[in-house]
């Protein structure tokens, strides 16, 4: 396969997973902006501070305005990581490798850049319809998920696809999961509540999975080993780990170039990280600096990756 459509197909499942992060934890602060306990503490902050490059300043004027944070994360172009430029370099990328995916995903893409484009948008976002439209978005990236799964041929393009798609949820974890634990100083024995956690739950979508599978006591521990160690939560960076480790072993096995082994130490030293860690290990190095570690291996793995697959400088 050559490089350039390799590359296309991993940044188009790349921006279609972070889009769908995005909504999520849109939808959260949405409905949790409304809360009048406000348990959780959540405003628009922690989108703005993910999803944008605004200052401290900018971000403490429009994290309490609904309407503003929508829009600047959903519609607004000269926020780059807003969802109508993540949905536009999605299809872009989609546009060029029309022959390498099947029509139904093509089209969904193709369905999602005109819904972020439609010309009424702005306005029901600024209305009561909004709730609806962040679903009515989140149910089109979940389409786009089904559909790519139930048509698309399993070979290399469906390979660089998921290794795209993994690695972008890694990172997605990691940030979401640092901004919620620095409003506990990073420390593990602040306890707090399942009220204050529900937030972070519900925008990696895991808020029922807890209720049913952990105790009602050691709320932190609890959160710390779903989001980080549960190998059957599908946004943990266990389960996206060992998902990753697969399509990477068969990119590799079926591209056998030079650098490999380097690339296999790589994926190595981060995965270790998070297989072989526990709670104890945690609270001995500080989850701060972990969390700062396992963001660095995985960004050092994709600009390795990168360089090894898509020529990149």
């Amino acid at each position: 396969m050559l490089s350039r459509i390799a590359d296309s197909l991993y940044w188009m499942h790349r921006y279609m997973e972070r889009a769908d992060g995005m909504l999520r934890l849109l939808k959260t602060s949405y409905i949790l902006s409304f809360d009048k306990v406000q348990a959780s503490g959540i405003t628009w902050q922690t989108a703005l501070e993910v999803f944008t490059t605004l200052h401290s300043d900018e971000i403490n004027r429009l994290k309490g305005n609904h309407a503003a944070s929508l829009k600047y994360l959903i519609t607004d172009t000269s926020n780059a990581n807003s969802l109508r430029c993540i949905i536009t370099r999605a299809r872009e990328n989609a546009r060029g490798v029309q022959d390498q995916v099947t029509k139904e995903v093509w089209e969904q893409v193709n369905h999602l850049y005109h819904m972020v484009n439609h010309a009424a948008l702005e306005d029901k976002l600024n209305s009561a319809e909004a709730i609806v439209v962040i679903d009515s978005l989140i149910a089109s990236t979940d389409q786009f998920c089904g559909i790519a799964d139930s048509t698309m041929p399993r070979g290399q393009g469906w390979n660089y696809m998921n290794i795209g798609k993994y690695s972008e949820r890694c990172l997605l974890t990691v940030a979401l999961v640092y901004h919620f634990y620095k409003r506990i100083d990073f420390d593990l024995r602040n306890d707090q509540d399942i009220l204050f956690w529900r937030s972070l739950l519900l925008a990696l979508s895991g808020y029922e999975l807890h209720l049913k599978k952990y105790s009602n006591n050691h709320h932190n521990d609890n959160v710390t080993n779903q989001v980080l160690f549960d190998q059957y939560f599908p946004r943990s960076l266990h389960y996206s780990l060992e998902r990753a480790q697969k399509y990477l072993g068969d990119i590799i096995h079926a591209n056998p170039v030079e650098g490999i082994h380097e690339l296999k130490n790589s994926f190595g030293r981060l995965n270790s990280q998070i297989k072989y860690a526990d709670l104890t290990m945690i609270n001995q190095i500080g989850i701060e600096p972990y969390l700062n570690s396992i963001r660095s291996e995985l960004n050092a793995f994709g600009s390795l990756f990168g360089q090894i697959y898509f020529s990149y400088s």
